[in-house]
């Protein structure tokens, strides 16, 4: 028997065999990836929302009471609003009772 011919017969069983694993690690990848990416845009969308939720309830104080409220811890309590401290790092900053304030919230997971 050919030994150049068994050779070549046995490179070619063996890519043929690591094919289907190589396809198999590619598609895992992709999906890892886009399990991430799925995260990532879940995160920043609780930012924006409860940034959103904090600004609105401000701008009702304001048009209820005449001005906007001095803490974040008056919006919580008067407002219905929940705050994860686990996850969430909110800065609240208010100049003056009339002007809006700043709001920044950040996610501690990123």
């Amino acid at each position: 028997m050919d030994k150049g011919v068994f050779k070549k017969n046995l490179i070619a069983r063996m890519i043929s065999g690591i094919r289907p694993i190589v396809f198999t690690v590619i598609i895992i990848a992709m999906i890892i990836a886009g399990i991430r990416q799925a995260d990532e845009s879940s995160s920043a969308e609780g930012v924006r929302l409860l940034e959103e939720a904090i600004m609105r309830a401000a701008i009702h104080s304001y048009a209820i009471e005449g001005y906007f409220p001095e803490s974040l811890a008056y919006i919580t309590e008067n407002y219905m609003i929940y705050i994860d401290n686990t996850r969430f790092i909110v800065h609240y900053d208010v100049f003056a009772t009339n002007l809006l304030p700043n709001i920044m919230v950040f996610d501690l997971n990123r």
